[in-house]
């Protein structure tokens, strides 16, 4: 326990990994609260799949203090490794044995008796629809099918903590939400979710807290909707019965964007409850009826441009192009 609630399930001070003279993370600081999905987001070479590689002791790092499941991944790297399941980018999955044998060859390396391990693999296929597929080869299976036994594998040992690197690349749409789906799952369990991907709707929708990583360094971290308001271009779009109206309030709300054809206001906000209750209260206290209104507020994307490289790289395409010019 700490001093304010329980120790989180992976606690991160001051990592830093090199490669050469490449440094990949720097002075990395993270806690992931258990039973929670934590999303790492970065654009390509940002330093997620090194993240994952060292906290899942495949990497030692060069510096700083790393504990996953309370245990020191230098000092007790067996112990680390007992905790958790790990689902990397591209499948563990053996093409030439069946589903079932996959299942059954995790069972054996993690040292299960017959009975439990029979028990175990049945559970598995049951639980991610596997079973009328249980006696194919694994090459045969489609994408998603291959992806959610590669999930099931390392699933074998009942882990306290997942790593998901990129779970769903190359996932069509129906697929991806169906690993959206057993991940909720497995939450509800009391499983710690530590997810990398490029899928902005995907950290959306499934984690607590995200994280945004850039060339090895942290830029933003919070939930969904606190990342979102870190970008400027919110607002409350409010919109008129009449011109009198649209006048009236323009005169209130100087700092509003008019549109008199479409009879609107943009009126910058943070889209939050509080912006919202201020702007109608203030135009009710003046007599002024609206006849509509909708928050729009930045999304992911907005974040992902704003605070990483992407938008830099734009940045710099833009200066060039207006040089060619």
């Amino acid at each position: 326990m700490t001093p304010h609630g329980p120790a989180p399930a992976i606690s991160i001070h001051g990592l830093c990994k090199r490669f050469g003279d490449q440094t990949v993370l720097d002075g990395l600081d993270l806690d992931v609260r258990a039973g929670s999905v934590f999303a790492l987001l970065g654009p390509n070479g940002a330093g997620k799949t090194t993240t994952v590689q060292v906290l899942a002791t495949l990497l030692a790092a060069d510096a700083g203090e790393v504990k996953v499941a309370g245990h020191d991944i230098a000092r007790e790297p067996d112990a680390v490794r007992a905790a958790i399941g790990v689902t990397g980018q591209y499948s563990a999955v053996d093409g030439l044995l069946s589903g079932r044998e996959n299942l059954e060859l995790m069972a054996a390396l993690h040292h299960l008796d017959r009975r439990t391990a029979r028990k175990r693999v049945a559970e598995l296929l049951e639980r991610f629809d596997l079973v009328d597929a249980a006696g194919k080869r694994a090459r045969d299976y489609s994408g998603g099918m291959r992806r959610r036994l590669d999930l099931a594998m390392s699933l074998v040992g009942r882990p306290r903590i997942v790593f998901l690197d990129e779970p769903t690349t190359g996932l069509d749409p129906r697929s991806r939400r169906g690993m959206w789906a057993v991940i909720r799952e497995l939450v509800d369990d009391g499983v710690t979710i530590f997810l990398t991907t490029q899928y902005l709707e995907e950290a959306d929708q499934l984690a607590d807290r995200i994280a945004v990583l850039d060339d090895g360094r942290l830029v933003a971290e919070g939930t969904a909707e606190e990342l979102k308001r870190l970008v400027p271009g919110g607002h409350i779009e409010v919109r008129f019965a009449d011109i009198d109206g649209l006048d009236a309030a323009s005169r209130n709300v100087p700092s509003a964007a008019r549109d008199t054809d479409a009879l609107t206001l943009a009126v910058p906000s943070d889209g939050s409850v509080g912006a919202l209750r201020a702007l109608l209260a203030e135009l009710d206290e003046r007599n002024i009826s609206i006849a509509d209104l909708a928050i729009h507020t930045p999304d992911l994307d907005d974040v992902f441009f704003a605070l990483t490289g992407a938008e830099r790289a734009k940045s710099d395409t833009t200066q060039m192009e207006a040089s060619a010019r």
